[in-house]
């Protein structure tokens, strides 16, 4: 879509700034395609905004007024300040990848700030309720293998903080005595521990699996053999929810939630926590200790006389 609102050259060098974010930052493919995206709405809003193709003389005469403009046209059409930001970044990364380049450089982008965000906290699960939503899975499915497998994933949520993309791309070579090698977001990988509760429902599913499976393939599979969907997850939850009476913010995501805050209720170390979760920066963890403080707060408002 830019080829028609671009010259031939700066097509060129978006090129070249989305193979060096997949190959040397190595940014996760919806990463890639969020930014890419980003990018060409910018462009397109410059296109018409200047009443042209955009090209390098168009990025080296921006004003911070045409950047204010653009995120003014976007906020205008209803988009959060999430979005907003990515797109800021999305932006910063590509002129930041010409400028080390020596190709163009604008000083707009300094006098523009990030969109404040509201941050909205995880919404956790009890204690009581994570334990249930595990325990009950086989009352909801007549098929044995396929209860075993919905547990066992849904153990890997709660049990190991795991996304639900994670546990489903696991294999076999994946598995050891007492971890798990978790590949996460940009293809970063790192060690899980394998509680015993968790190791002993992925066995029982591996036990009751009619499938062969080879090494290197996911292990959790679909009623045909084919990978196992995430909605599938995600409907077994729907499921749970309707079952035991569950708040509707009990999701296969919040069981990864549920799994950082009931481990920092209990004294876990907020580093530990962030290299459990993957995380590329202790910022992104530090959210459940509001989650905690909440929680803490919640209790007094409870139980305290003078509260």
């Amino acid at each position: 879509m830019t080829a028609l609102i671009t010259t031939p050259e700066l097509q060129q060098h978006l090129s070249a700034w989305l193979r060096d974010l997949g190959s040397v930052r190595r940014l996760a493919p919806k990463t890639l395609e969020a930014y890419q995206r980003d990018l060409s709405q910018f462009l397109t809003f410059l296109s018409g905004h200047t009443g042209g193709l955009v090209g390098l003389k168009t990025l080296g005469e921006l004003r911070a007024a045409d950047i204010r403009a653009f995120f003014s046209e976007r906020r205008a059409g209803d988009v959060g300040s999430r979005s907003l930001a990515r797109s800021l970044s999305a932006i910063r990364s590509f002129f930041g990848y010409l400028e080390r380049h020596g190709i163009a450089r604008t000083e707009a982008l300094n006098a523009i700030r990030t969109p404040k965000q509201s941050r909205g906290l995880p919404k956790a699960l009890t204690i009581l309720e994570a334990r249930s939503a595990i325990t009950a899975t086989d009352e909801l499915e007549d098929t044995p293998w396929i209860a075993a497998r919905d547990m066992a994933v849904i153990s890997l949520l709660y049990g190991a903080g795991l996304r639900i993309s994670e546990a489903l791309a696991l294999t076999r070579l994946d598995l050891e005595a007492e971890t798990l090698r978790v590949t996460g977001k940009g293809g970063k990988t790192r060690m899980v521990p394998l509680i015993p509760q968790v190791r002993q429902a992925i066995g029982t599913y591996l036990d009751l699996c009619p499938m062969h499976l080879s090494p290197s393939e996911p292990i959790f599979r679909g009623k045909k053999g084919g990978p196992l969907s995430p909605r599938l997850i995600q409907l077994r939850l729907a499921q749970l929810r309707g079952a035991l009476g569950l708040p509707p913010s009990a999701t296969p995501h919040a069981l990864r939630h549920s799994f950082a805050t009931h481990l920092l209720g209990r004294g876990g170390d907020l580093r530990a926590i962030q290299e459990l979760l993957g995380h590329a920066s202790l910022s992104t963890t530090q959210i459940y200790t509001a989650v905690d403080t909440e929680r803490l707060l919640d209790a007094y408002r409870a139980a305290h006389p003078r509260a």
